[in-house]
C-alpha cells in the first residue's frame, strides 16, 4: 500500500467522523429546538371581516366610498332614501299630537265632571239640612207641615243623593276613558313606541363603518336596492389583528401564555417582530361530521406521519406594523418558551436570517 494510500484513508475517517459529529450535533439542536424554541412557517395573519348590512330596506342615493378605500369608525359608507321613513316619522309625530290633543280634551271633561260633582255635593247638602229640618219640625209638632211639604223636602234629599251618584259615576267614567296623564297612559305609549322606531329606521338610513378597516367585495351604486340584513360589502379591520401559528402537537408542550415570540412578514423583509403567546387552540376538526365549528389546520401527508398541528394564536406587539399587514399574509414565527440562552440566541440567529432571505423568496 502506498503511503499516500495510508494518509488517505485516516483522512476519510477523520472527514467521516467529523461529519457524524456534525450531524448528531444538529440532530440534538433540532429537537432541543423543537421542544424549548418551536417555530413554523405555516402561519399566517389574522382579523376581523366584518359584513356591512343595512338595517333597512330601500334604494341607495349616496355611497362615499369604493373598492379598498379606507374608513374610519363612523364614517358614512351609504344613505339609503330616507323619504319614506321621514313621512312615518312625520306621521308618528301628528299621531302623538292628536293623542296629546285627546287627553287636553278629557282633561277638560274631567274638570266639568268634577264640577258638576261639587254642585251635586251642594245640592245634597242642603237637602239634607232641609230634610233633617222637616223632620225635627214634624217630631215637634205634627200638624205644623202639610203632607205635601213634608214629602217635597223627602223627594229633593232622595234626588239629591242620586244627583251625586250620578255626577260621581260620570267622573269615574271621564278619568277611566282619559287614563294616566303621564308617559303611563296606553295610548301615548303606543304612539310613542311607533315615533321611537319610526325615528330608528330613519337613522339606520345612514350606514357607517362599525370599525376601522378596508372596503372589500365592493359592488353598489346609487340606485341599488339595499335588503335589510343583506350584506352589501365587506370591511376587513385593520386594528384588530393576530397571528395564527400552527404548530406541531409536540411543540407546544412547553409553550405557556405570555411567551415572546419574534415574527417576520414577507410584507416587510429585513425586520423582525415582536409578539406574544395569547392563546392555545385545545381542538382542532379532525373529519368532516365536526359539528363544533372547530378550527381546521391541514397537514402535509408523506410516507411519514405528520404530527398533529394546533393554532396558537400570538398578539402582535409592534403596532407599526398592523396597518401595512393583510389578512391571510404569512408569517414565521418562533416562540421563546424558557431561558436557555444558547438555543435562545441560535433561534434569534435563524429568525434574523430569515428574514434578510425573506427578500429573496
Amino acid at each position: 500500500m502506498t503511503k499516500s494510500k495510508k494518509k488517505r484513508i485516516p483522512s476519510v475517517k477523520k472527514w467521516s467522523f467529523i461529519t457524524l459529529l456534525v450531524t448528531f450535533i444538529f440532530f440534538i439542536w433540532y429537537v432541543a429546538s423543537d421542544r424549548i424554541t418551536p417555530n413554523t412557517d405555516q402561519a399566517r395573519v389574522k382579523g376581523l371581516i366584518l359584513p356591512v348590512a343595512p338595517m333597512v330596506n330601500g334604494y341607495v342615493t349616496k355611497v362615499n366610498v369604493g373598492l379598498h378605500s379606507e374608513v374610519k369608525q363612523g364614517d358614512t359608507l351609504f344613505v339609503i332614501n330616507q323619504t319614506p321613513y321621514k313621512i312615518a316619522v312625520d306621521i308618528a309625530e301628528s299621531d302623538l299630537e292628536k293623542v296629546l290633543q285627546s287627553i287636553s280634551a278629557g282633561e277638560s271633561s274631567i274638570k266639568a265632571a268634577t264640577a258638576r260633582l261639587s254642585k251635586a255635593k251642594v245640592s245634597l247638602d242642603r237637602a239634607t239640612k232641609n230634610w233633617k229640618r222637616t223632620q225635627r219640625v214634624i217630631a215637634q209638632n205634627k200638624g205644623a207641615l202639610s203632607e205635601r211639604d213634608k214629602d217635597f223636602s223627602e223627594a229633593s234629599y232622595l234626588g239629591a243623593i242620586e244627583q251625586v251618584a250620578s255626577a260621581k259615576a260620570g267622573l269615574d267614567k271621564e278619568l277611566a276613558a282619559l287614563g294616566p296623564t303621564d308617559g303611563n297612559n296606553p295610548n301615548i305609549k303606543s304612539v310613542l313606541s311607533r315615533l321611537e322606531k319610526a325615528q330608528w329606521e330613519l337613522a339606520n338610513t345612514v350606514i357607517m363603518a362599525p370599525s376601522d378597516g378596508i372596503i372589500e367585495s365592493f359592488n353598489v351604486e346609487v340606485g341599488y336596492f339595499a335588503g335589510a340584513g343583506k350584506s352589501m360589502v365587506t370591511l376587513v379591520s385593520n386594528n384588530t389583528m393576530w397571528i395564527q401559528a400552527n404548530l406541531k402537537e409536540n411543540n407546544i408542550s412547553n409553550i405557556s401564555l405570555g411567551d415572546e415570540a419574534d415574527l417576520i412578514f414577507d410584507i416587510a423583509p429585513g425586520k423582525v417582530y415582536k409578539g406574544k403567546v395569547s392563546s392555545i387552540a385545545y381542538g382542532v376538526s379532525t373529519d368532516k361530521t365536526n359539528v363544533g365549528d372547530l378550527p381546521t389546520v391541514s397537514g402535509v401527508q408523506g410516507w411519514l406521519r405528520d404530527p398533529q398541528r394546533f393554532p396558537v394564536i400570538l398578539e402582535i406587539e409592534d403596532t407599526e406594523i398592523m396597518h401595512k399587514l393583510r389578512q391571510g399574509s404569512q408569517v414565521e414565527v418562533v416562540v421563546y418558551t424558557g431561558n436557555n440562552w444558547l438555543l435562545n440566541f441560535l433561534a434569534s440567529v435563524r429568525i434574523h436570517i430569515m428574514s434578510i432571505l425573506s427578500y429573496v423568496r
